[in-house]
């Protein structure tokens, strides 16, 4: 029984150790490069006493940085990502929260370790990665590894603006990876164009397999999220057939016209989350590219990844739901109302998950930890926790989970209840629209649409007074060039709310 997410590495070293397993644009590493490199790395921490601690991971999105994580995860420490694009403050509340003695840092990013304030152990990559590994010592820390072991620290946006550090580990990622893979059919020829950054959980969607097949990842630069052109033609310069992306990374190229002018030629295995897929982008996607495999995933990072898929195989209607699906093996999901009871079949009530793919929690911050997971209400005879996610859902009649809302998404406007999701799959279906995402501003209890498309704003109010009852019409309308966007490509909904804000301040100037 595999006990240390290591073993895939080292199985795969022994099959295939010269072929590449990770590369950009700038270097490659191949799987005896990324084993060599870990395992220095893993020796040199051991040497300057690092044993069961984090160890934050400063460097550039390159191969480079994930062969630091397997170094670390060697050392028997846990990773803590962090990367030059995000706030500094967030970096600093990072290194606060975890208090690392440790941390690796690349050429990139060596002169601005000092403004963050760090006071301990800083090592180079370029010279720990060729620490001549001391196999003696790596098999003693192996020894004395569990399967529950964390070996990374993420950190997910805190509703108060303060970082959460969700601690991840062998058991969990194991049991996901597998399920993964067996879903979406990964193998040795999978090569895999990898959209997110390298400090979020959706890349373990990408390095894992990887590792565990000797297929490849291939780190697509963020500028070419900014060409749809490019994009496609980045995925076919490097026949690239399997992509795991966020929703609005696969609608920037579709809306745009892109298939008008280049088609994805290789891509056979097609997996998107983290937000809704409008269906008439879906469709294009669909029609364009009949053969591939679709997939809709859902799951939080809590809960170490994905934690339900559905496998899309038609063109759906207009008004239709992609569905999320069925949970993964060793996988439960419940449906509770507010009193924490299961919802009668049909209803509404939150998504909380159950089973080994929960994660450790939020690092050295038990109060948020016992907020979210919690005694699982349905068993009181033992300790057995579930995760509350926070998005409410529904079963349809095949059985299939329909995700309905996020909870902080359900509205209470001119006395009804409305899901701004609903007011999205409406504006989506309008001729002309690109892309749209609703907001609701909590103080002048007003909802406000943002949009991308080719359509004015009186058209469109015209539109959504034709499809909409009236307290679900927008009670204002801001047309951009783009949507802004979170790092991992979810819509930025608190720089719209800027955006918003800034607006309204220079209309009160000029009035």
């Amino acid at each position: 029984m595999q006990t240390n997410v290591l073993e895939y590495l080292e199985n795969t070293v022994d099959r295939v150790p010269d072929k590449t397993a990770f590369a950009d644009e700038e270097s490659t590493l191949s799987f005896i490069q990324v084993s060599e490199q870990a395992k220095s790395i893993g020796t040199e921490l051991s040497r300057q006493g690092a044993y069961r601690e984090p160890v934050v991971v400063y460097m550039k999105k390159c191969p480079q940085t994930i062969a630091a994580f397997f170094g670390v995860i060697y050392a028997g420490c846990y990773y803590v990502p962090i990367d030059e694009e995000m706030p500094r403050r967030r970096m600093q509340l990072i290194l606060e929260n975890t208090d690392a003695n440790y941390l690796i840092y690349d050429e990139s990013t060596k002169d601005k370790i000092a403004a963050l304030g760090f006071e301990g152990t800083a090592l180079p990559y370029e010279t720990c990665s060729k620490t001549e590994m001391d196999e003696e010592v790596l098999a003693k820390i192996r020894e004395g590894a569990l399967d529950i072991d964390p070996i990374y620290v993420l950190f997910t946006s805190g509703s108060t603006g303060v970082p959460k550090g969700v601690v991840g580990y062998h058991r969990g990622v194991i049991d996901y990876i597998e399920s993964l893979s067996e879903v979406l059919g990964f193998n040795e020829r999978t090569v895999f164009g990898n959209q997110t950054p390298l400090y979020l959980d959706a890349c373990m969607k990408e390095i894992y397999p990887t590792l565990k097949y000797g297929a490849t990842t291939w780190l697509i630069p963020k500028s070419c999220f900014m060409f749809p052109v490019k994009l496609v033609e980045f995925l076919n310069d490097h026949e690239i057939n399997t992509i795991c992306w966020v929703v609005s990374a696969l609608t920037m190229i579709s809306a745009f016209g892109t298939f008008d002018t280049v088609i994805p030629k290789y891509l056979h295995t097609i997996a998107f989350g983290s937000e809704v897929f409008p269906v008439k982008q879906f469709n294009l996607w669909k029609m364009t590219i009949p053969d591939a495999e679709f997939f809709n995933l859902y799951g939080p990072t809590e809960a170490t990844g994905m934690s339900c898929y559905y496998h899309a195989t038609h063109v759906f209607e207009e008004k239709e739901v992609i569905p999320i699906g069925r949970p993964f093996k060793n996988t439960q999901i419940l449906l509770l109302n507010e009193q924490g009871e299961p919802v009668k079949d049909g209803e509404t009530g939150e998504i909380c998950i159950h089973g080994t793919c929960l994660t450790h929690g939020y690092y050295n911050n038990p109060e948020k930890t016992a907020e979210v997971f919690t005694q699982n209400p349905l068993n009181p005879y033992f300790p057995d926790r579930i995760y509350h996610t926070g998005d409410l859902g529904r079963k349809n009649e095949a059985g299939d989970l329909i995700f309905v809302s996020r909870k902080d998404y359900q509205i209470k406007h001119m006395g009804h209840r409305i899901e701004l999701g609903e007011i999205e799959s409406d504006v989506d279906l309008i001729e002309g629209i690109k892309t749209c995402c609703c907001i609701f501003i909590q103080e002048t209890k007003k909802i406000v649409l943002f949009y991308v498309g080719d359509i004015d704003k009186r058209a469109l109010t015209v539109e959504l007074k034709e499809r909409l009852p009236r307290y679900m019409i927008p009670n204002a309308i801001v047309r951009l060039e783009t949507l802004p966007l979170t790092p991992n490509g979810k819509m930025d909904r608190l720089k719209m709310q800027e955006i918003y804000a800034a607006q309204k301040r220079r209309s009160v100037k000029r009035s």
